[in-house]
């Protein structure tokens, strides 16, 4: 059993900057950023692997977003700068056997944490 509290999350200005954290209890092999803005599906932001250190990131975020973890915290960052309307979304981390984008392959997952970018 996996569990995974984010936190981190609020309203900031467009070109601002927030850095969301999951603090992580049970083993796991990779995790994985999303996030769901109203109306729209799913989406996976980054991962990151706890063993190779493989890291992925869709194309919206890639140069914006840094995806990173402190294993003796137990914790896994993302880094988000300049931020823009369209990241305005609920995010969440999850637990999984592979380090990907697709969320079928995560079986544990966060409550979220709410990001609004507005001016």
């Amino acid at each position: 059993q996996v569990q995974l509290v984010e936190s981190g999350g609020g309203l900031v200005q467009p070109g601002g900057s927030l850095r969301l954290s999951c603090a992580i209890s049970g083993d796991y092999y990779a995790i994985g950023w999303f996030r769901q803005a109203p109306g729209k599906e799913r989406e996976g932001v980054s991962t990151i692997s706890r063993s190779t250190g493989n890291i992925f990131y869709a194309d919206s975020v890639k140069g914006r977003f840094t995806i990173s973890n402190d294993n003796a915290k137990n914790t896994v960052y993302l880094q988000m700068n300049s931020l823009e309307p369209e990241d305005t979304a609920v995010y969440y981390c999850a637990a999984g056997a592979r380090a990907t984008l697709m969320s079928q392959w995560y079986d544990y997952w966060g409550q979220g944490t709410q990001v609004t970018v507005s001016s």
